[in-house]
């Protein structure tokens, strides 16, 4: 049975990676003062931050059902089944969607749609994950099951640059925003399967960073049950910040050698809420299977 792979550009997949990986990426949708734009289609993250930073009037959407259905139709031409991972439910009502298109007939016990409460890197290696099940004869139902069965195996701590963002988009008020802004606090925010939440906060992005670190390492002993990261993958993620993201990759390996790191934007959907020059730290355990089969 030939298995696709399906998810949406908040994965951080592009495209061009799309293609080489061999999976399929709906670009989400954004409208910008009034126009509405697909990522990496026709907005590039450049020209995104160039709008976010000219103040532009920036809203996020949901993928249309015709998009949707369009990339299973297209994808079952040539596949048996299709395993559609969005993003997280809690932050974003496209999964919903999703699987009440994939109760359609045309696509009954075809299309699985995956709520495993990921995004950005973490859910990259969700998609890794259901391919590496697809190759080992794993079925859509089964792959669907595994992906929901260790959802909230990943964890994500993210430092902002700025709070203007935060409070453009009402996520703190204007006068916690001035106040915080004055004192140069620097908010840590945590992503636990379906939740943004504010987590701790720092004067200075080196302490923000040490501050994710040290968060990270009580999730790797207390939660993910690894506490020398041997069987997690970690990443360092970033919204038009690669300079510091490298370095803070660099960073990481030191304090965590047994562990392999990823370094790669934030999908625009993040950033339109938290803005440039953010830096994160994001986890996701190991599925067994692939332990099972990696070289010792």
């Amino acid at each position: 049975m030939r298995i696709a792979v399906v998810t949406d550009s908040n994965s951080g997949i592009t495209q061009k990676r799309a293609a080489e990986l061999g999976v399929f990426v709906i670009p989400m949708p954004f409208l910008i003062d009034g126009e509405t734009y697909f990522e990496d289609i026709n907005l590039t993250q450049e020209e995104f931050y160039k709008k976010l930073e000219n103040d532009a009037d920036i809203s996020t959407s949901q993928p249309s059902p015709e998009s949707v259905m369009d990339i299973w139709n297209k994808a079952l031409k040539d596949y048996d089944q299709v395993v559609h991972i969005p993003m997280s439910s809690g932050l974003s009502g496209s999964c919903q969607t999703a699987m009440m298109l994939a109760m359609e007939d045309e696509f009954d016990g075809k299309v699985f749609v995956v709520d495993n409460q990921r995004i950005s890197i973490t859910l990259e290696q969700s998609v890794k994950e259901a391919q590496m099940m697809a190759a080992m004869g794993y079925d859509g139902a089964k792959i669907k099951e595994r992906l929901e069965e260790t959802k909230m195996d990943s964890a994500i701590f993210i430092t902002v640059d700025t709070l203007k963002y935060l409070k453009k988009g009402g996520r703190i008020t204007p006068a916690v925003a001035m106040i915080g802004s004055l004192l140069k606090i620097k908010p840590i925010l945590s992503i636990f399967g379906e939740k943004l939440d504010s987590y701790a906060k720092a004067r200075t992005v080196k302490q923000a960073k040490v501050t994710m670190v040290e968060a990270m390492v009580k999730e790797l002993s207390e939660r993910l049950h690894d506490p020398e990261c041997r069987h997690t993958h970690l990443g360092v993620a970033h919204t038009q910040n690669e300079e510091a993201a490298l370095a803070f990759a660099e960073e990481v390996r030191a304090m965590f050698p047994y562990a392999d790191v990823t370094v790669a934007p934030l999908s625009l959907s993040v950033s339109c809420h938290i803005g440039p020059g953010s830096l994160a730290l994001t986890a996701s355990r190991k599925l067994v299977e692939e332990d099972e089969n990696t070289p010792k």
